[in-house]
């Protein structure tokens, strides 16, 4: 059985997703090229964090998995054990506490798992059953077990990819100084 699925968005008006191609197409392994070509996407619950943020906002989540070590859940969560944490730049923090933000429920028929940080994608449209207005995004944050880490720069996170822990950077080409660090667009692993 599918877990409650999620679509966020700045527009309070869908009444039905159609699938579309993503605007940033990814490097992809050759048989998942279709992931960039139209689909809906969604987010279990479990991993709604992820997607509560203003659209462009750049962020890196991390949290443990089986086989995280203590060490690199001391040196990239530190203390108090949250169940994620998010860093985000001091620049977007202002964007992120007057973001406002919709919520769609959506039915998960039609939707298939890949397997990866709760991400779902239907390949026919879909209408959703309801739709949420989230309008205090580090409440949402904080509702959802998620520690919120403002920084100057995602640059010094860069290394997160190379630990035990689960991370997932989003709207990386808007992050301070990530391109011209050499850094992917999209980053997401473990």
């Amino acid at each position: 059985m599918a877990p409650r699925l999620f679509h966020f968005s700045d527009d309070p008006a869908i009444s039905r997703f159609e699938p579309r191609p993503v605007q940033v197409a990814a490097e992809r392994a050759p048989d998942m090229d279709w992931l960039n070509g139209p689909l809906v996407w969604a987010i279990e619950a479990a991993h709604r964090a992820m997607y509560t943020f203003p659209r462009d906002c750049p962020r890196i989540l991390v949290w443990p998995v089986e086989g995280s070590t203590e060490a690199d859940i001391d040196r990239w969560m530190g203390p108090g054990r949250p169940a994620k944490t998010v860093f985000v730049e001091w620049a977007w923090f202002e964007r992120l506490k007057t973001g406002v933000i919709h919520r769609y429920d959506l039915p998960p028929e039609t939707f298939e798992s890949l397997k990866d940080a709760g991400m779902w994608v239907s390949r026919a449209p879909v209408t959703p059953l309801g739709r949420e207005t989230l309008t205090d995004l580090p409440a949402a944050l904080a509702e959802a077990g998620v520690e919120l880490r403002l920084v100057e720069s995602l640059v010094p996170f860069k290394d997160v990819w190379a630990s035990s822990l689960h991370a997932s950077g989003i709207r990386l080409r808007n992050a301070q100084g990530w391109l011209e660090a050499g850094q992917p667009l999209r980053a997401v692993g473990r």
